[in-house]
């Protein structure tokens, strides 16, 4: 299906000729609102003139599409703006593409010559943009172009300013896309080789005919696109190709001991390491840049050896790493430990239903069932995988990646617990290896829980392993809908200083200097505090607090929280499965993805049969949909996999909108539920029950039904056909 932008509006500036030209004509034949903005200066941003941008726009409208002119600069952004707010009512997307050279080499680079190329390529996207992003941010959509340049990226004589310039729109963008994430704002970068008034000053003339500007602006169009997900990207473009750029970096060398000065003489030694790219990295944040030196920080100061991160994936070998056993451990609990790990997830004798896991008098005292990580997680920190053979990796670039943690039975609150470790499996992920743990934790002789660690390896892969493996838990995207809960909970400034008291002597979380170092402002909370936070929300919420219910919990660990800051956690109940999604409420940033909580029955509830169902309600279709919920139950996978859709029906009662069904067979391994989708929809259907009965038994056929005008069709029509899949069997149904 063709790319539209009807409805949106969109402005270039710079649009008077070159690239901006190509890009207001494209956007405009796909039937966007253009703005043409042109200050209509010269090369090196001299002159003004209406001209350039009143071409273009009498160009689009001679086609038959809206346009029109603008002639501020973009250092006036609110003005900019303003023009698109005025002609068409709101802005969708900004294109950054206004420039000038003054080219000079460095030393006879004048103060002008600088300021005037930071003003209108750095400061210019920066004022256009600011003008638009609360716009944005109200009608929860937008798409940001940055134009950097390869000077910017590599660097070119005679370019100081305008390289400077161009890689400082690189850094805005990525903030932005940061910042814009959560509101649907996407801010992506392109450095852009085309034939335009300012390449002609650098590149032969055949070169620069050759380079044609139409060839760089279905990148921006795409980019520009509500389908379009991407965010934060670089892009180089030029003669009908398009390649996407990501900063490197070595593993590099530990070049200082504990109580030991770090030298110059030491990084001469261990200067070849230190600019090796074998099996280089390659960061895509703050965080995870940082967290290598973090590791490397906890590793020097616990006095363990400063060896090399080069290892990697010459010191991988699966086939010797699977099915290794690691030395037991042993764990004493006690309930001042339960208590002690109830306290520093967040439980409060300000609610009276948490008394249970605080006070040992109780006569239903009870250990939190996430407690359960507790005794495995020496596994982990008591240097046992470096005795792992085939897996020789520097422990410094270790992550937590992921967690999974199933009770068989409630935790004791006194005993001795013993936790056997066993190596999965071992993938690999290309920028790193990842190790899958078993860790089977008994009470005597009786299995009480079981966790599998996942732990990444940054800089690991490359070995030439699988990627893939079916002993993994998998994360699960929550369902595309509202969530039926939500729970926000603060954590205090002494978080991480409470939690750290269950096991995990990490200075990062207690540490100021230490954290500075890293790259935080104060130490950061432990993942799996924010872990224990968003299981006990799920098991009030939906469990009534009985630690009985709780059966398993899957989390992945995505960004790090700062004590005081406050837990939000979005649940959705499908069944005995609680979906979860955990931000942080301040800023919106996911902390916790692709979780899930398993509860078992309550003792007392009914399972609702497909005959109550239709008690219930007064439409047939309740039964039919609760047959393709089945359906997709059994072999929603593959059903994802053939079909690659969502499918809305609407279903009509006596001339009345009755029910509303989302039929979800593009996300996760696909789902079934009541009422409207999160997204748009591919397609959607809308029928009276007693039509939609009979299309599905088979007896009208759906275009009869269509063009009678008993089935309404919006969206991809096409992909209707592959409905067939799920609604074949017509008896079943």
């Amino acid at each position: 299906m063709d790319l539209r932008f009807e409805g949106r509006v969109v402005l270039v500036t710079g649009a008077g000729g070159g690239l901006g030209k190509e890009y207001a004509l494209a956007f405009a034949e796909r039937g966007a609102s253009v703005v043409v903005n042109d200050l209509g200066s010269d090369s090196k941003g001299g002159g003004k003139s209406s001209a350039a941008a009143d071409k273009v726009v009498e160009e689009i409208r001679a086609r038959g599409g809206k346009a029109v002119a603008n002639y501020d600069s973009v250092e006036d952004g609110d003005k900019v703006i303003q023009a698109a707010l005025d002609a068409f009512g709101r802005i969708d997307v900004v294109v950054n593409n206004a420039g000038i050279l003054r080219d000079r080499s460095f030393p006879r680079t004048s103060d002008l010559d600088w300021d005037l190329v930071q003003r209108v390529h750095l400061r210019g996207s920066f004022l256009v943009t600011r003008a638009a992003w609360n716009h944005m941010k109200k009608q929860n959509f937008g798409r940001i172009i940055m134009t950097a340049s390869a000077a910017g990226i590599y660097g070119n004589f005679g370019q100081a300013n305008y390289s400077a310039a161009k890689l400082g729109l690189l850094g805005l963008s990525n903030t932005l896309a940061i910042e814009g994430r959560k509101y649907n704002i996407h801010c992506n970068t392109i450095a852009p080789v085309a034939g335009s008034r300012l390449t002609e000053q650098v590149m032969p003339p055949d070169l620069v005919a050759a380079l044609k500007a139409e060839y760089v602006s279905p990148l921006v169009l795409w980019l520009c696109h509500e389908q379009c997900e991407e965010n934060g990207g670089l892009f180089e473009v030029g003669a009908g190709w398009a390649g996407k750029l990501r900063w490197e970096r070595s593993l590099g060398s530990i070049v200082r001991k504990k109580d030991q000065p770090m030298t110059p003489e030491a990084v001469r030694d261990q200067w070849d390491e230190v600019c090796d790219f074998t099996n280089a990295t390659k960061p895509v944040s703050v965080e995870e840049s940082l967290q290598s030196i973090v590791s490397v920080m906890s590793r020097v100061e616990s006095g363990g050896p400063a060896a090399t991160a080069t290892s990697s994936s010459a010191g991988i070998d699966p086939k010797a790493a699977i099915g290794q056993k690691l030395p037991h451990t042993s764990f004493t609990i006690s309930p001042t430990q339960c208590i002690l790990y109830a306290l520093g997830v967040g439980m409060s004798t300000k609610d009276p239903d948490y008394l249970r896991f605080l006070y040992e008098g109780h006569p239903d005292f009870s250990c939190l069932p996430t407690f359960g990580v507790i005794p495995s997680q020496a596994t982990m920190t008591d240097g046992s995988l470096g005795s792992i053979p085939g897996f020789n990796i520097d422990p410094t670039k270790i992550l937590h990646g992921e967690q999974y943690l199933q009770v068989f039975k409630p935790l004791p609150t006194s005993g001795t617990i013993v936790s056997k470790a066993t190596v999965t499996d071992v993938l690999d992920k290309g920028s790193g290896a990842v190790l899958l743990l078993d860790v089977n934790s008994y009470c005597g002789d009786e299995l009480i829980c079981y966790n599998q660690w996942t732990v990444f390896v940054v800089g690991a892969g490359g070995f030439g392993g699988k990627r893939t493996s079916d002993k993994a838990k998998p994360p699960l995207p929550p369902p595309k809908r509202a969530p039926d809960a939500v729970v926000i909970d603060s954590t205090t400034r002494d978080q991480a200083a409470l939690y750290r008291l269950s096991g995990d002597w990490n200075p990062l979380h207690i540490d100021p200097s230490f954290a500075a170092m890293g790259g935080f402002d104060t130490p950061i909370l432990h993942g799996l505090c924010s872990f224990g936070f968003a299981a006990r929300h799920v098991l009030k919420q939906f469990a009534n607090n009985d630690p009985a219910r709780f059966k398993a919990i899957k989390v992945r660990f995505v960004k790090p929280v700062l004590p005081g800051q406050s837990l939000q956690t979005e649940m959705w109940k499908e069944g005995n499965r609680i979906h979860l999604q955990c931000k942080v409420k301040e800023t919106g940033t996911v902390v916790l993805a692709g979780a899930y909580v398993d509860l078992h029955d309550a003792p007392e509830a009914a399972v609702e049969t497909p005959k109550q169902v239709l008690e219930a309600g007064s439409l047939q279709s309740e039964l039919v949909f609760t047959e393709i919920g089945r359906r997709i139950k059994e072999s929603g996978s593959d059903l994802v996999k053939k079909v690659n859709a969502v499918f809305s029906w609407e279903i009509t009662k006596d001339g009345k909108n009755a029910e509303q069904w989302t039929i979800d067979l593009k996300n996760g391994s696909g789902s079934l539920h009541k009422g409207s989708f999160g997204g748009k929809p591919d397609v959607t259907f809308t029928v009276s029950d007693e039509d939609f009965m009979e299309v599905v038994q088979g007896k009208v056929d759906p275009q009869k039904a269509f063009f009678a005008g008993k089935l309404k069709v919006r969206g991809n029509v096409m992909l209707s056909q592959k409905l067939q899949v799920i609604l074949k069997d017509h008896a079943k149904l």
